[in-house]
């Protein structure tokens, strides 16, 4: 058992006259409670098994015995009691304002177990010293108030200890103990050292790239007495575990017994490692926890996971189908193509605009496009989904053609004026004035559907310069053309790893592409759909945006999770600042549940821009600050960065004067809009008053038609909608 002599060192009050045989005085730690008054935090280390290490270990492990001596009473017998979880949060609030721990539950965990071993040194320190002889039984006569102690203990405690003590359960209980350990098989000989900084101080001296000893080798050198001769029956232990590791897998090892418990002969207890000490679990040194049976809850939780699955192989058969059937009516689509003559444009000869979408969305020439039926261009067809138009203007001398001209090995838009090409049907749009003449048939096609939009300039006659949504146009014809027309049908969409950190699925169906046609509130597949928009067409292969900008997961980090599960948020906000090594930005939609926010996050220097469309403070928000001021603590712990005291919990948030929506449905487009911006700016930091580029009060109609705009674009060329 530990002793209070082993809870260490720091401060000596005036010795106390009847007691003058103890010559050092009590252990309050005011060196630490000094520091703190300084700013000055400590920093530890953890070893591969999550295991306390490092110079300040020591000095942690002390002061933890002086907390549990202030807080906890000596009449607590059991230390899992509920009544004391408020006094436990105590002790855990001190230990973070002094030293550099992750506020994580598995951080906590330990520190909380290391306490309650000296909460039970602090108790039998007490028992030995007052309350037993030199022969180390229990006296007959009523122990004397220890005065010495009389900041932790008051006399009331002390008699109800002292009762406690006495009792005859409580004696055998003791006597048993004090004979199992009064004449070890296999004595421990290096003191307050432990197994953890024991393994340490081996690796240090070895100069070893390893990160773990095994077991029964810590075993043996803790056995190592100060002349370094090693027991002839401590070595025959340790050759006996070599042994068996070279028969035994490191499952059989973790299931069963381990090696050193085999070699030794003793029973293997659950929670703990033996050889390894204080902290390390079966968990942390083999990565998973030892099989056993299985709780209701644990059962539960496997049902839900398989049935999660069986979904998952629904929608991918889902999927399957619909590929089969698009590829089915695609090759129907083809056999028909002979005629190239296409309903969307005016029969004949019409001027017309030429766009290119990558790598961005832009106007590069004009000219003429030629809609005439059985039409060839160098007397070869024309591909599918292309017509043939003769180039007058370049407007982008570095833009290339959609396909080169294989017969005069033209590549770029400019060496291609005065001759024919063939252009994608969605990059052309034809002149106004044109349009006008044709319009009629567009509506026709469109249906009468387009009568009732009231939000889309497409519900009559374009007027000359008006602007014309003509993706979102295409994508619903297309979504009332295929499958998706029906209710409950959707589609599925890639997400790779360097998006959100971990590759996934986003789901899309029919009612997120009619929020975005009848200009309704976003969910967040449509979000998710436009960051992998921004990732495909700006960050993608760019060196300079990837490294400087990275999304966060709106379906992992929301109101709904941060107030159920804000331990697996914090986790995965760390895990996603840790993958960087620079100055990344973070742009993070943020969901309150009815209401789209944006936060840009710089971890590394701390600072937090919050983007809100409606002008609030993001004090309306508790739970969302403390998850992001927590996260990048505990980053800054991990990284092991030291701050200034008086910067450690000052983490700078700025309100952004950032375009306001003028009603309740904008959030999402603004959200949109706001990454787009920033991410074109390519800078970290955002102006307080915004990019003077897009300073504005407001966002026009306009500026938000062109987000969806790019979003349908994107359904269709990622050809997610097919008929």
């Amino acid at each position: 058992m530990a002793s209070d002599q082993e809870n260490s060192q720091d401060a000596n009050a005036p010795d106390d006259t009847s007691e003058k045989e103890i010559t050092r005085g009590i252990t309050i730690m005011k060196s630490i409670i000094r520091d703190r008054d300084k700013a000055v935090t400590y920093n530890v280390n953890w070893n591969a098994d999550n295991q306390l290490i490092g110079s300040n270990a020591a000095k942690l492990a002390s002061y933890i015995g002086t907390l549990v001596r202030m807080h906890i009473p000596i009449t607590a017998t059991r230390w899992s009691n509920k009544e004391l979880g408020s006094a436990k949060d105590k002790i855990w609030t001190e230990i973070l304002r002094s030293f550099n721990i992750e506020d994580t539950t598995i951080r906590k965990k330990y520190i909380l177990q290391l306490a309650g071993k000296r909460h039970r040194g602090w108790r039998t320190f007490l028992t030995n010293k007052y309350l037993k002889d030199k022969e180390n039984f229990f006296v007959e006569y009523d122990p004397e108030y220890p005065v010495k102690y009389a900041i932790f203990i008051t006399e009331e405690e002390w008699v109800a200890f002292v009762d406690q003590r006495r009792d005859e359960n409580f004696k055998k209980v003791s006597a048993t103990n004090r004979e199992r350990a009064s004449n070890p098989t296999y004595a421990y000989k290096k003191g307050r050292l432990g197994y953890a900084r024991l393994e340490e101080k081996i690796l240090d001296e070895t100069k070893s790239d390893a990160t773990s000893l095994p077991p029964h080798v810590l075993w043996k050198e803790a056995r190592v007495g100060k002349d370094g001769t090693v027991r002839d029956d401590v070595q025959h232990i340790y050759d006996e575990c070599e042994t068996l590791s070279q028969s035994i897998s490191t499952a059989e090892d973790q299931e069963n017994r381990s090696v050193l418990s085999r070699a030794l002969n003793v029973p293997e207890y659950p929670g703990r490692v033996r050889g390894k000490g204080h902290g390390c679990t079966p968990t942390s040194l083999y990565k998973n926890p030892r099989r056993r049976n299985p709780s209701n809850q644990e059962v539960m939780e496997t049902l839900q996971a398989l049935q999660a699955q069986v979904l998952q192989l629904q929608k991918d058969n889902e999927r399957y189908r619909c590929m089969e059937k698009c590829s089915s009516q695609l090759k129907e689509t083809s056999e028909k193509a002979s005629i190239n003559c296409q309903n969307k444009f005016p029969e004949g000869i019409s001027s017309c605009q030429l766009y290119l979408s990558s790598p961005t969305y832009r106007l590069v020439g004009k000219g003429k496009v030629h809609n005439t039926s059985g039409d060839l261009l160098h007397h070869r067809p024309l591909p599918d989904g292309h017509l043939k138009v003769s180039v007058d203007v370049v407007l982008d001398k570095d833009a290339l053609l959609p396909i080169p001209d294989i017969v005069s090995e033209t590549t770029l838009l400019r060496d291609a004026i005065g001759s024919f090409v063939a252009w994608p049907l969605d990059l052309i749009f034809i002149d106004d004035e044109v349009f006008a003449q044709g319009s009629q048939q567009l509506s026709q096609k469109i249906g009468s559907r387009q009568k009732n939009k009231r939000d889309l300039p497409v519900t009559s006659l374009p007027k000359k310069g008006a602007f014309v949504p003509r993706y979102q146009i295409s994508l619903e014809t297309l979504v009332d053309s295929s499958d998706m027309a029906t209710a409950g049908a959707i589609r599925l969409l890639d997400m790779e790893e360097d998006i959100f950190g971990y590759s996934c699925t986003e789901t899309i169906g029919k009612e997120d592409l009619e929020h975005i046609f009848r200009h309704q509130e976003l969910g967040v597949g449509v979000i998710h759909t436009y960051i992998r928009f921004l990732y495909d067409n700006f960050t993608r292969g760019n060196d300079q945006l990837s490294n400087r900008f990275r999304f966060v997961s709106s379906s992992l980090v929301n109101k709904a999770l941060i107030c159920r599960e804000p331990d697996s948020c914090r986790e995965y906000l760390v895990k996603r600042f840790m993958a960087s090594s620079t100055n990344n930005l973070y742009l993070w939609p943020y969901n309150s549940g009815c209401h789209w926010l944006l936060l840009a996050i710089d971890p590394l220097k701390e600072v937090v821009y919050f983007l809100n469309s409606i002008d609030g403070e993001w004090t309306n928000y508790p739970d969302m600050k403390q998850l992001v001021d927590t996260s990048i603590k505990v980053f800054r712990s991990q990284r092991q960065a030291r701050v200034p005291r008086t910067k450690s919990s000052n983490i700078t948030w700025i309100k952004v004067q950032c375009p306001l929506q003028r009603n309740g449905i904008d959030c999402g487009y603004f959200v949109m809009r706001f990454m787009r911006e920033i991410i074109n700016m390519n800078q970290i930091e955002i102006p307080i008053t915004y990019f003077d580029e897009y300073k504005c009060a407001h966002y026009t109609r306009l500026q938000l038609e062109q987000i969806k705009e790019e979003l349908c674009q994107y359904f269709i060329e990622k050809r997610l909608i097919s008929i």
